[in-house]
């Protein structure tokens, strides 16, 4: 039972003392500057009395006493260390007031890309950097592409990228800031009545277009409507001229044969009869008087 408490209190202190003790000691560690973990995409400039004594670069474990020598054990108590984000970022300036050449209240959306490249002079030239550069940007942006007309500043923005660029890169380089890529990203107006002027503009030409359109294509279908009667009432007339023709081959041929062309008249003559809306009255044969008395009747 000696032996179970005696594990059990062993094991409990070691706990407490990994617990709690080793993340002091490295602190005790980091603070007497014998050690500093840099990470990916960062830097670290140490600072001692108003001047730079470290600047460490590349990320993983770095000893301080092999870079700086005794002044690391004093750096972190007497000096102070900043820690700087060497990532790309990006911002987005939005509807930047310019006008064009024939006086249009234009707006200019610019994005762009920066990135620390002094980690000193980002520090001690300027104490907002990236708020100057945002207003350099903006600057650069409205000064080189006003008065520019209206058709080039609505279709050249690549070319109004690179003028914004070269106007910024030079006073951001002395900052600590390297600008990356510019890129104008919306050219739009700004003035509410000039935009429903333009809408309505686009809207009647549509309705310009869509009528033509409509009646162009009503042509179209009359034009191809009145050649297919024009052919039809070609057609139908060579069909009424050659019907003579086709009549009195067919008269002649059944002609030739007096049995047959009697027989087809007493035909065609009984179905005109027949067709018509004639009483017809059989009398039989050798009854000359009732023929008489009928007629007589018929007349009267």
């Amino acid at each position: 039972m000696n032996d179970f408490l005696s594990f059990m209190t062993a094991a409990t202190f070691s706990f407490f003392v990994f617990l709690i003790g080793e993340p002091l000691f490295r602190w005790f560690l980091q603070m007497c500057g014998f050690y500093a973990i840099v990470k990916e995409g960062t830097c670290h400039v140490y600072v001692l009395f108003g001047k730079v004594v470290g600047i460490l670069h590349e990320p993983g474990l770095q000893l301080l006493w092999l870079k700086m020598g005794p002044k690391a054990l004093v750096v972190r108590w007497f000096g102070k260390r900043h820690v700087l984000d060497m990532r790309l970022d990006q911002k987005y300036l939005r509807s930047l007031p310019v006008n064009s050449e024939e006086g249009a209240p234009m707006g200019i959306g610019v994005w762009y890309e920066m990135q620390i490249s002094d980690p000193v002079a980002y520090l001690f030239k300027n104490t907002d950097p990236s708020g100057s550069l945002a207003a350099n940007v903006s600057n650069a942006t409205v000064r080189t592409l006003s008065n520019m007309p209206l058709e080039d500043m609505l279709e050249t923005r690549h070319v109004m990228s690179r003028t914004v660029r070269g106007e910024v890169s030079p006073k951001s380089e002395e900052w600590g800031y390297r600008l990356g890529s510019v890129y104008i990203r919306k050219v739009h107006f700004r003035d509410v009545g000039m935009i429903r002027q333009i809408e309505e503009k686009v809207v009647n030409r549509l309705r310009q277009v869509t009528s033509a359109i409509r009646q162009d294509g009503a042509n179209r279908v009359s034009i191809i409507t009145s050649s297919a009667e024009r052919k039809a009432a070609i057609e139908f007339a060579k069909a009424n001229a050659m019907r003579p023709q086709i009549v009195g081959e067919a008269l002649y041929k059944i002609s030739a044969d007096a049995d047959v062309a009697r027989a087809m008249f007493e035909i065609m003559e009984t179905e005109n009869i027949l067709k018509g809306d004639t009483n017809i009255s059989m009398v039989a044969p050798g009854h000359e008087l009732t023929k008489q008395i009928m007629a007589a009747e018929a007349a009267r």
